[in-house]
């Protein structure tokens, strides 16, 4: 007898953990590979951090901490606030998760009801939509491109006529690396406070810019539920600690559903995130390499034949439009790897509509790696004819 899946279960894929899983089928036949596929910083822990952290592990149990999170982290976290953006933030609003994956999914639960509509953009975060599936509540895709640089504007929500109880926000963007411009920032919040629409704000590659600052929706309303981790600038992927600004009144309702669901975030991760918050210069640096690699990959991958790339503000991610060279991304980004060690994501990963037509390459790795990659990709793209 077969028993049953749950159909909340029965989510699309994370496209980008299959490439990374066969560029690691790969390497494991002895061939290099190039990891231009996943959002991963090449580097780790702060140095600093590490030593401190030593230090705690050989004097401390490490137990588990209250569900809200250390409260020196808390407090640390809210001076982040007041110093990177010159807003007042209490810790009593901060929440310390598992990663921004474990915090998307208390927001969720605490903001949206089985069958609440959310406003997603398309391309986007693809775990945006499945948790919200999963969750029971309809991811409601707002197609952008070019015109709006691939965000949300309020023109492109008043056109699409559509009715939302819940909008996110992602600013620097995963797959694009665009930030919102402050006044466009700034008018999506009021229309969200105007309409009683919650907005969720995805912040998690804050620091990570190449111009001005990206502005965080913490310091424009206190109805968001403004997200954060420690995976990307902090070079902190496999710690698993995120946060969240959230307004009082959600607070209690989100501390009960972590202590059911999580219990507490890591506790030795809390304090490597305490610790590498003041590691401010090797964090620096690495953005400065993120900024290299960028300038690198910008005039090399044009003259390789990937010409059609959305602006990349922050984050590390450049977005390609192949459709000149396919119209099946995963395919090419198949051959790609089979062909050069190159590997990438297809686009159908943030956008089930358009992303056929997409591939996002990350420089999150060694420079040397850049350009290694970007010789490899114009060596092919010739011989392929493209």
């Amino acid at each position: 007898m077969s028993l049953k899946v749950a159909e909340r279960a029965l989510v699309p894929p994370f496209i980008v953990m299959d490439v990374m899983s066969a560029a690691a089928a790969r390497e494991a036949t002895g061939e290099r590979v190039l990891h231009l596929e996943v959002g991963q910083p090449s580097t780790g822990l702060p140095s600093a951090a590490a030593a401190r952290l030593a230090d705690r592990i050989a004097t401390e149990r490490l137990g588990y901490t209250v569900a809200l999170g250390l409260p020196i982290l808390r407090e640390r976290i809210a001076r982040y606030y007041q110093e990177a953006h010159g807003t007042t933030v209490s810790p009593d609003r901060i929440l310390v998760t598992t990663g921004s994956s474990a915090a998307f999914q208390l927001a969720f639960l605490a903001a949206f009801a089985p069958g609440d509509r959310v406003g997603v953009a398309a391309p986007g975060y693809p775990a945006y939509r499945h948790i919200l599936k999963a969750l029971g509540v309809e991811p409601v895709t707002l197609p952008v491109g070019p015109d709006s640089r691939y965000q949300p504007t309020v023109a492109v929500l008043e056109a699409s006529g559509e009715r939302l109880d819940g909008l996110i926000l992602a600013s620097p963007s995963n797959p694009t690396g665009t930030v919102i411009p402050p006044e466009d920032l700034r008018a999506l919040t009021a229309w969200c406070d105007d309409r009683g629409v919650r907005l969720i704000s995805d912040e998690i590659y804050h620091g990570i810019v190449y111009g001005e600052p990206a502005l965080s929706a913490a310091g424009l309303t206190p109805n968001a539920l403004v997200i954060n981790s420690f995976s990307k600038y902090y070079a902190m992927t496999g710690w698993r600690l995120g946060w969240m600004v959230a307004p009082p009144d959600m607070i209690r309702p989100l501390e009960c559903l972590a202590q059911n669901m999580f219990i507490s975030a890591p506790t030795l991760s809390q304090y490597a995130g305490l610790y590498a918050m003041d590691c401010i210069e090797e964090l620096e640096a690495n953005v400065a390499r993120y900024a290299a690699n960028r300038a690198l990959l910008l005039k090399t991958l044009p003259k390789a034949g990937f010409d059609r790339l959305a602006p990349a503000d922050g984050a590390f991610y450049l977005y390609a439009d192949v459709s000149r060279l396919t119209n099946d991304s995963a395919d090419f980004c198949a051959r790609m790897l089979r062909e050069t060690g190159v590997a990438a994501t297809p686009g159908l990963d943030f956008d089930a509509e358009q992303g056929h037509r997409f591939v996002r390459f990350s420089f999150a790795g060694a420079t040397d790696d850049m350009e290694e990659a970007a010789d490899r990709l114009t060596a092919w793209m010739g011989r392929i004819g493209a």
